[in-house]
């Protein structure tokens, strides 16, 4: 007979799922209100067809390093990081801050239509108080369209880059070589929702549009580098997932915006980048079957369209 583990022992899987998803949602379970409201409010689809190519983006955990690389590009752009420097308490409570971005990005991609025009909604709300002007006497408004678009485009080539080359398949087997421009032309509806304007409708587009940002930029800041490096609150298992992670986010970021925050960026491919993008892949496949084949919110979408059982945590 295989003798008994240790209680402490058995608990480590079920301990390592509450804490990963309170990081990244602000509830132990992964579903605050916010992911409940997505199994609850509405019916139908939403914006996104169920299993198309935005959900099999955002349902990856290549969010991760997404969201990584998202923020290196994002503090760029001095007006951006003024934002968020004078209107956003990121560094005193980080999480807090990534699970008010997750809320946006998953009700917009799981929930229905009526759900995310309300969360749309509220992101204009919440961009109507941002605004002032820099030292040097620059204005920005978080609800400027100019702004705006500069925030969609690193948002959409981080996570598309994430996608490509850490998630878990090559979404090419089930969409097509082409599902780069399918995912960016999709989810630029969003941004339009938000006030944005002149979006690409394809990967080319993108990386244009990327370059021509280019002369409005300044190096990433130094906080901010520190920051995505080494942010506050970790335990040590935690600091060491999170630090393979951050190292393929900087692996991954656009060539035209990599130079400005000292990181090699998509433009290097060397033996050691290559070892490293391996090892985050490896992290990944083992969060994966910790936390399983859906995130919480997927399982909601699920459950509302009838694709799924209703999950635990909604009974």
């Amino acid at each position: 007979m295989v003798p008994l583990l240790p209680a402490a022992v058995t608990a480590l899987p079920a301990r390592a799922r509450r804490t990963f998803r309170e990081r990244v949602s602000g509830d132990p379970t992964g579903a605050p209100g916010w992911v409940r409201d997505i199994a609850l409010v509405g019916e139908g689809p939403g914006w996104f067809e169920p299993d198309g190519v935005v959900w099999r983006v955002h349902g990856d955990l290549s969010n991760l390093v997404g969201g990584v690389v998202a923020l290196l590009g994002q503090g760029a752009h001095p007006l951006a990081m003024a934002g968020v420097q004078r209107h956003s308490d990121y560094r005193r409570d980080p999480w807090g801050r990534l699970a008010g971005t997750a809320r946006w990005l998953v009700v917009c991609t799981f929930g229905s239509a009526e759900l995310a025009e309300l969360e749309s909604a509220r992101v204009r709300g919440v961009h109507e108080r941002v605004r002032g002007a820099t030292g040097d006497g620059r204005a920005y408004s978080a609800g400027d369209p100019d702004l705006l678009r500069w925030v969609h485009l690193v948002f959409t080539d981080a996570f598309l880059a994430a996608r490509r080359e850490v998630g878990a398949d090559d979404p090419a087997v089930r969409f097509g070589r082409r599902w780069p421009d399918a995912y960016v032309r999709e989810w630029a509806r969003t941004a339009h929702a938000l006030g944005a304007t002149d979006l690409p409708g394809s990967e080319a587009e993108l990386a244009e549009a990327l370059t021509a940002f280019v002369p409005a930029l300044e190096p990433v800041p130094a906080h901010l580098l520190r920051f995505l490096s080494s942010p506050p609150g970790l335990g040590r298992a935690e600091a060491v997932f999170y630090s393979g992670l951050a190292g393929a986010g900087e692996l991954l970021l656009s060539p035209a915006v990599a130079p400005l925050a000292g990181v090699p960026g998509r433009a290097v491919r060397g033996r050691r980048e290559r070892a490293r993008l391996a090892a985050a892949r490896g992290q990944l496949r083992a969060a994966r079957a910790l936390l399983g084949p859906h995130s919480p919110s997927e399982d909601a979408a699920r459950h509302r369209l009838g694709l799924g059982p209703a999950p635990s945590w909604l009974r």
